[in-house]
């Protein structure tokens, strides 16, 4: 078994206009969410073994302020080019390159794929993964390479603006 995390990078900052896309950084209010969300990661007892994510700014600070709430390595973060603007097809791909060795991983992404990929993966119908919102499921898998769309289940949906 295999569990996989994902997560959408937290609230982005509009107050530049000139700002290209990917240059986008983090509001205030997302830079708050992240260690809220990493806070309950942790307090559910669980761990990420790989944190792979988007280089867009917005997706990478997230990930660098996640990895540093939870105590994962800064250098061991992995960026994929291929998760920025991409569709449920790449974030499958993205999954099924994960090192064997890890038995867990994170993508950090953006909408609408993460949305789309955790719906096809899972077989859910979620309306909307919100910004810094936390998806876990458990692959049936022994292997990263065998993942398959529609054969995982969903444990855990979580956001900063649901009630615990």
């Amino acid at each position: 078994m295999k569990t996989l995390f994902l997560l959408r990078h937290a609230k982005s900052s509009w107050d530049d206009p000139e700002l290209k896309d990917f240059e986008r950084p983090l509001s205030e209010r997302g830079t708050a969410d992240v260690p809220v969300m990493a806070n309950r990661l942790l307090q559910r007892h669980q761990s990420v073994a790989c944190i792979i994510s988007s280089p867009a700014i917005r997706a990478k600070t997230t990930a660098k302020l996640f990895a540093k709430h939870i105590k994962f390595p800064f250098d061991e973060l992995i960026s994929n080019p291929e998760l920025y603007f991409a569709g449920s097809s790449m974030f499958l791909k993205a999954a099924s390159q994960v090192d064997e060795h890890c038995d867990s991983a994170m993508l950090v992404g953006h909408n609408p794929a993460i949305t789309e990929f955790v719906n096809e993966l899972a077989n859910t119908d979620i309306d909307n993964i919100p910004t810094c919102g936390l998806i876990e499921v458990s692959l049936p898998v022994e292997n990263w390479s065998d993942i398959q769309l529609g054969e995982a289940t969903l444990v855990d949906f979580d956001y900063p603006k649901k009630k615990t």
